[in-house]
């Protein structure tokens, strides 16, 4: 099938079986529609999205060894949610290969952001399972995650606490203050919710899984407060 072919030549993957690739370009509505002959995209998506963290995860880490553990947190979330995904898929045109039913296609399915982050993971999953080497898969992954994760980091991370501690200082006779005002969750899974107080009144409030990092949150809200 010359459609096949072509998404084939997108990815840079020939399939031994592409009736897998199929899959992977199937909407449950066209699933529906066939009366269970074809076999939606579900399955393998579920599949690549492990794949799609763990490649991410470990392509962070090795790549950035100074970002600390909080900052590959967020710029791992940040490269695999379904904005990203969806552009990735964007990239690749993969709303022009997809199977979708009347209905889908005439309701604007084949531009859908979550459909096309779907197909995305569900790809990685087939070339995963069709090749039987994670390292394919990576390499899939990898076209669209590293440069993605380059651009990422190369923005200077902003440290809100220190900007609003310079503005603060203008005028000496202020004070500034972090409050920690909850703590909730287990050990390995901590929220702090934190108020930023000027003279006693809160101006800023912020939440995250870090003392540091709901300071952050408060002294950015704090900053917006005031103009900056």
């Amino acid at each position: 099938m010359r459609q096949l072919e072509e998404f084939e030549e997108k990815i840079g993957y020939s399939f031994k079986d592409r009736s897998l690739l199929k899959k992977a370009l199937t909407h449950s509505s066209y699933a529906n529609e066939q009366r269970g002959e074809v076999q939606s995209y579900e399955r393998l998506e579920f599949l690549g999205d492990s794949i799609l963290g763990f490649v991410t995860a470990e392509y962070l880490f090795k790549n950035y060894p100074n970002l600390p553990e909080g900052r590959l947190t967020k710029n791992r979330a940040s490269l695999v949610c379904e904005r990203s995904l969806c552009e990735f898929s964007k990239q690749l045109e993969v709303g022009d290969f997809l199977f979708l039913s009347h209905g889908e296609q005439h309701s604007g399915g084949r531009e859908r952001p979550s459909i096309l982050a779907d197909v995305f993971e569900a790809t990685i999953a087939a070339i995963y399972i069709d090749s039987c080497d994670l390292e394919k898969a990576k390499a899939f992954t990898l076209r669209f995650i590293a440069p993605a994760a380059k651009k990422q980091t190369d923005k200077p991370f902003k440290d809100y606490k220190t900007i609003l501690q310079e503005v603060i200082q203008q005028n000496p006779q202020e004070k500034l203050e972090y409050v920690v005002v909850s703590e909730t969750g287990p050990d390995h899974d901590k929220h702090f919710k934190v108020e930023v107080h000027l003279n006693n009144n809160i101006i800023g409030r912020g939440g995250g899984k870090s003392k540091k990092g709901a300071q952050q949150q408060a002294a950015r809200e704090a900053l917006e407060l005031m103009g900056y």
